[in-house]
């Protein structure tokens, strides 16, 4: 399996990754996820992923909150993807 080097999150003291750690961070283990930390060694793509996913995720007139999320679900066990 391929390795991706990231900052490890309880380093993200200063700096772009200080800044979005709050945006990233699971509230409930404290710790960031694997899809976002992949991006610590560059904060601004970090940025653009969070972005897309609030703008996908975030209300819309066709689709509820829970909708979006029952399709990521969907679409991730047909992926064989855990996230």
């Amino acid at each position: 399996m391929p390795w991706i080097e990231t900052v490890p999150d309880d380093e993200w003291t200063e700096g772009a990754l200080a800044e979005m750690f709050p945006q990233v961070v699971d509230q409930e283990s404290g710790r960031v996820d694997h899809i976002m930390a992949v991006h610590s060694l560059n904060p601004q793509g970090m940025q653009a992923h969070q972005y897309l996913y609030a703008s996908a995720m975030s209300g819309t007139k066709t689709l509820r909150k829970v909708e979006r999320e029952l399709v990521a679900l969907i679409v991730s066990l047909e992926n064989h993807c855990h996230y």
